[in-house]
């Protein structure tokens, strides 16, 4: 079975998913091995299910006449069958990397679109060597623009996913010291995170770039094709403004808040605001896109409980996100606590980024200070250090924090907003 002939069967399909449990009738279901188990004894199954065809990497369980088809590599025939299919397409793609706020800026950059494409855009955190392919296989013939959110922890990554998704709109959000360990350091994360840009001056596409940052200019600077933002002079110029807790922009003589909190995601927002543009969508639809925007994903997400704010960011932390958040949350009205926990993936730089983020909390003047994990752990000799989140939650059962305002923010591996319901 090759790809070409496979893809006549794709094209009769609804979906292609990965999970025997979210098959429906007429999905594609590519059945992965495991170390521990093997989903191609699932093949028969999905079939009964109505699935339109199976894709097994076990020969004993390849049975044409069932559409039950036999490849050596589930991963290797989704990621040229997605390939094949953006191939035929005819659309614009926008490929977004970055340390920080990539999956924020991806949901308002859809958000903005939405108001006059129909837009298709990665779902949740599906940004990797499977996410990205399954995300693109989704592009329907309805569909005019698409999002593709590309996440990496290694050198080459994003080249790889580049070359799946062959983006004719790429933006890196920013470069922070995220995944330490597996890009070698930050100088690291630049060259790994800046494959985006290489593959766009490569192919000649265009780049979105945020005049404001000193390593975007640096690696842009000459690029024929470029949208820009952050400068007076820019193609397109915002300014901040924020209202109580949130963050909004200013764009001529119109304000669009957010329902954000945080200066770090001003970048994030006109990051969107400037695709819109660029797109000829009216910026009071960018500004209504912007206003309605609300976070339910953990990132940067305000919520209200027993007259408390809680600031919720738990779906991931590294010490530039955490220095951000920091600086953000004290300038919150009133009393604050900050719960906050290990930032993962920092290899042998950890326990220095680790002091580094408790000294700044220390310095901050919070009202308390409670961590969570065995890194803090071992630079905090506070009684009000963690080994994990169970640990906390038995603490705050019969501790109720007293703190009019509560941020919560670790990695996504801590696990924290369990700790939510003890609040």
């Amino acid at each position: 079975m090759t790809t070409e002939q496979f893809y006549q069967i794709f094209l009769k399909a609804k979906k292609v998913t990965i999970d025997s449990r979210k098959i429906e009738k007429n999905d594609i279901f590519f059945a992965f091995s495991g170390d521990n188990f093997d989903a191609a004894t699932l093949a028969e199954k999905a079939v009964d299910q109505g699935a339109l065809a199976v894709i097994v990497e076990n020969k004993e369980f390849e049975n044409s006449d069932k559409n039950i088809f036999y490849v050596p590599s589930t991963l290797e025939f989704l990621q040229k069958l997605s390939i094949h299919h953006r191939n035929q397409l005819n659309i614009p793609v926008i490929g977004l990397t970055g340390s920080n706020g990539k999956t924020t800026t991806k949901e308002l950059i859809h958000a903005v679109l939405s108001q006059k494409y129909k837009v298709q855009y990665t779902f949740g955190n599906l940004n990797n060597h499977i996410g990205v392919p399954l995300t693109l296989l989704s592009i329907k013939p309805e569909h005019e623009m698409a999002v593709i959110e590309m996440g990496a922890n290694h050198q080459k990554e994003i080249e790889l996913l580049c070359d799946i998704a062959k983006p004719n709109f790429g933006y890196i959000t920013n470069f922070g010291k995220a995944h330490l360990e597996g890009f070698g350091g930050f100088e690291g994360v630049i060259k790994g995170k800046s494959e985006l840009y290489d593959y766009l001056k490569n192919t000649n596409q265009t780049v979105l770039v945020n005049e404001n940052d000193l390593t975007q200019l640096e690696k842009t600077q000459d690029y024929q094709s470029k949208i820009t933002f952050g400068k007076t002079d820019s193609d397109y110029y915002f300014e901040p403004f924020s209202e109580e807790h949130f963050i909004g922009l200013k764009y001529k003589d119109k304000n669009a808040l957010s329902k954000l909190t945080g200066d770090y995601n001003f970048t994030n927002l006109c990051a969107a605001a400037s695709f819109g543009l660029h797109f000829g969508i009216d910026f009071g639809q960018i500004k209504s896109a912007l206003e309605s925007y609300t976070p339910t994903n953990m990132r940067s997400q305000i919520v209200k409980k027993d007259n408390k704010t809680l600031v919720l960011d738990t779906y991931n932390a590294n010490p530039s996100s955490m220095f951000a958040s920091l600086h953000n949350f004290i300038t919150f009205e009133g009393s604050k606590t900050i719960i906050i926990g290990d930032m993962l993936e920092l290899g042998n730089e950890s326990r220095e980024e680790h002091q580094i983020i408790l000294n700044l909390a220390q310095n901050l003047g919070f009202n308390e200070i409670i961590t969570v994990g065995k890194q803090f752990k071992n630079v905090n000799s506070d009684s009000k250090a963690f080994d994990n989140t169970e640990e906390l939650t038995q603490y705050l059962k019969d501790n109720k924090i007293q703190s009019q305002n509560i941020l919560l923010k670790a990695s996504r591996g801590i696990s924290l907003e369990k700790a939510i319901d003890f609040i």
